[in-house]
């Protein structure tokens, strides 16, 4: 029943996932998050009406690629609800810095000042955590709780449909998480994967990887407008 989810999702996402959002493992995880907002108020993120901010921002109908993260950061004023993103104004992370340098190398887009990725998200880029809320200064703090249940079930049912999409992978655990697409190769969907881009990991072959271009090819190719990366500075 919706009504235990912490917020309600996006209307398209509401009845994609109206199955989903029947099952008991979600009344304990809104009950869990819930709590966790009464006990700590500022000190999770990101923000209450943001926890679903991917969903919001990019309707099921509009999803072209998945890019798949972990945690939302877990620094004061970072996560907004979007993998990698930060909101406008906030210093870019390392490891998005990383990304611009990537894309910069692949399609000559200069590396944007603007950590804010909603310009990709409202063009059709799911930028999904595998959880979707965090306590301050403690990474994985809201790991095993059901989020990653429930995200493994909103990508598996994006897998399932018949229109292609791509899938992002950056690192070991979206790759792990995503290993159903290698287990099962029967899908019309392109599989990227390459090493996180995070400072401690890029050098091992995220740079190089020019995955922007290759999911703008393979959009043309299936009929579908590509991504416009550039941001605004």
């Amino acid at each position: 029943m919706t009504q235990f989810l912490p917020f309600s999702l996006e209307p398209s996402w509401q009845n994609f996932l109206k199955e989903e959002l029947t099952q008991p493992y979600l009344i304990e995880l809104a009950a869990f998050v819930e709590k966790e907002y009464a006990q700590f108020p500022d000190a999770i993120y990101p923000p209450r009406s943001l926890i679903f901010n991917a969903f919001a921002q990019t309707p099921v109908d509009k999803v072209k690629v998945i890019l798949v993260g972990q945690d939302p950061y877990h620094g004061p004023n970072q996560a907004h609800g979007l993998s990698f993103s930060v909101p406008a104004g906030k210093k870019v992370p390392p490891s998005l810095q990383n990304v611009y340098k990537e894309l910069y190398q692949d399609l000559q887009i200069p590396p944007s000042s603007n950590g804010c990725l909603l310009p990709w998200a409202s063009q059709g880029v799911l930028l999904l955590n595998a959880t979707l809320t965090v306590k301050r200064s403690t990474p994985m703090s809201h790991h095993g709780r059901g989020w990653e249940k429930f995200t493994d079930a909103v990508l598996k049912k994006l897998a399932n449909q018949q229109a292609p999409l791509v899938f992002v992978l950056w690192g070991k655990s979206a790759q792990e998480k995503c290993r159903f697409l290698y287990e099962n190769k029967a899908h019309p969907h392109l599989v990227l994967t390459a090493a996180h881009p995070s400072p401690y990991s890029a050098q091992n072959g995220f740079f190089g990887c020019r995955h922007f271009s290759k999911i703008n090819q393979f959009l043309t190719e299936n009929g579908v407008s590509p991504i416009d990366w550039q941001l605004s500075s």
